[in-house]
């Protein structure tokens, strides 16, 4: 057998279909498609997203179920960008079979991905990704039972120097000079103020006492570095039971 040598074929001008590559499918995908088909939910997104869109004018958007899906490859294999997840579509015969894509289909780009995006609200993407969980708990193919929090803390745009005393509406600079009042300091100046504070235990301040003038909103939080300083605190819960069954799918 003589050694192959990369370039040293011409290609051919035309391919015959019966010619081009094709994937024996991906497990995983193969499944959850024939699940998803059995369950009619391409119809079920094509309605919820109905109303976002034109009656009978211009071009035919991306199917509905062809944008969920790849929305759905992000997740499953990890990839959070929209470019990242057009890539992969396109890179792969079989998620291009997953997507219902033929061989001379092109796959969505990250742009019209993103239009598709903003034109439908969060509410529709909500309807039907609970649809999708429904669908997959009824097929027995969605496990777990654990409760997980996901916190995020957001820096909030006001200084701790803002924060007042509930009760007396007090600045800190105005409540650490009442203290030195009580303490029998006469008239005591900003530096009398600070050598008490220096000296004073418990000197935490919380919530429960203090708030931020500016935006009482925020909260007094310790940040991950250590640092206090004023943010807010977002909890989100998730549902029991929305782990799929076995892990992220290989890459095809």
């Amino acid at each position: 057998m003589a050694l192959g040598r990369q370039g040293g074929r011409e290609q051919a001008m035309w391919v015959a279909t019966s010619s081009l590559p094709r994937s024996a499918g991906h497990p995983f995908y193969t499944r959850l498609n024939t699940v998803l088909k059995e369950a009619d939910f391409d119809r079920f997104a094509e309605e919820q997203c109905e109303p976002y869109y034109a009656a009978g004018q211009g071009r035919p958007s991306i199917p509905p179920g062809t944008y969920f899906r790849m929305l759905m490859v992000g997740y499953f294999e990890g990839i959070d960008s929209q470019r990242g997840i057009a890539w992969r579509c396109s890179d792969s015969l079989a998620l291009r079979e997953f997507l219902g894509l033929g061989l001379e289909d092109r796959a969505p780009d990250h742009s019209s991905l993103t239009i598709i995006r903003q034109r439908l609200p969060l509410e529709v993407h909500e309807e039907v990704f609970a649809r999708i969980l429904k669908i997959l708990v009824e097929k027995g193919l969605v496990r777990g039972k654990t409760l997980a929090v996901d916190a995020t803390t957001l820096e909030a745009n006001a200084a701790m120097k803002s924060i007042v005393r509930r009760e007396t509406g007090e600045s800190w600079s105005q409540y650490i000079r009442r203290l030195a009042v009580e303490e029998g300091i006469e008239n005591p100046t900003e530096e009398d103020a600070r050598r008490l504070d220096r000296r004073r235990r418990r000197k935490r301040v919380s919530n429960k006492d203090w708030e931020s003038k500016s935006d009482p909103a925020s909260r007094i939080t310790k940040m991950k570095d250590g640092r206090t300083h004023l943010a807010y605190s977002s909890r989100r819960r998730s549902t029991p039971g929305t782990r799929p069954m076995g892990q992220r799918s290989s890459r095809a």
